[in-house]
């Protein structure tokens, strides 16, 4: 007993000493953090560092996404949809701050940014892994895009997994076809490796849901969430664009792509084409 007892008072005093003594540098590990910009430039150039944290920003907020995303499919996969909602929730609000941050990086000149640019090399926006396992969680599967990052054996190996999962999409539409909707086989049977394309039958499907939203409720609020996650997904696509066009104008990026152009062609992919198609359904 009185064993028992001293060691539990060394637990307690030695939690308190480890809660006492951590300080908000050290839970944030800021000498990390703080430390992980490093411009390039030489002479030194005051814009690099604005272009450096603007975009390991963007990775932080994107890890959260990711976190999020996977974390809202796991509950759809469980039925769960208020907690899917909730998560679907604070992607909305995460993706509104990748999108405003945009305004910052605006900020630089064209003249500005042609002083950093040189010592960029070959990096490139494009080559976000993260970004890349947000589409694939989407459901804008690409298997080229995996081989992009073949240097990165980590990064691979994540993008490759998530090309062989099921989207966020795919278990929406499972979790509608276990609530008794008639989803066609072959859109829960499709392979998971490539985009999905719309079908018209899962059309008819969305427009029994928006006939009669009260008695679909939970899937009829999910939907218009996902729209809502599209869109501003799109935001962000279109406020990138514009940032990049007054910067560069139409100069190819600095990872090979054809910048403006390529930009510009992102804004026509979608994730959930049937969400947009059913609203020419509905009323008629």
């Amino acid at each position: 007993m009185g064993e028992s007892t001293n060691r539990r008072d060394l637990e307690i005093s030695i939690e308190r000493d480890f809660t006492r003594q951590m300080s908000y540098a050290d839970y944030l590990r800021l000498d990390l953090l703080l430390a992980a910009q490093q411009p390039l430039s030489d002479p030194p150039q005051h814009d690099e560092l604005l272009f450096i944290v603007q975009h390991q920003t963007s990775e932080l907020w994107l890890k959260l996404l990711i976190h999020e995303l996977r974390s809202a499919r796991e509950m759809l996969r469980s039925d769960d949809l208020p907690q899917a909602l909730k998560r679907l929730a604070r992607v909305k609000h995460v993706q509104h701050s990748l999108t405003d941050q945009w305004a910052v990086l605006a900020t630089m000149t064209p003249s500005e940014y042609a002083q950093i640019r040189p010592f960029l090399a070959t990096s490139s926006g494009f080559q976000s892994a993260q970004y890349r396992e947000v589409e694939f969680l989407l459901g804008n599967k690409d298997r080229a895009m995996v081989e992009v990052h073949g240097h990165d054996p980590a990064a691979r190996d994540a993008l490759e997994a998530l090309l062989h999962e099921p989207s966020l999409y795919d278990e929406f539409l499972a979790l509608l076809a276990r609530r008794g909707l008639p989803v066609p086989a072959s859109v829960l049977e499709r392979d998971r490796t490539v985009a999905h394309g719309s079908d018209p039958a899962l059309v008819d499907v969305f427009a029994e849901v928006y006939a009669s939203p009260v008695e679909h409720w939970g899937v009829y609020e999910t939907c218009e969430e996902l729209v809502d996650v599209e869109d501003n997904f799109q935001q962000w696509r279109f406020r990138h664009l514009q940032v990049v066009q007054r910067t560069i104008g139409h100069r190819t990026g600095t990872g090979g792509s054809s910048g403006v152009d390529f930009l510009r062609r992102a804004l026509d992919l979608t994730f959930f084409p049937e969400l947009y198609e059913v609203r020419s359904r509905i009323g008629q």
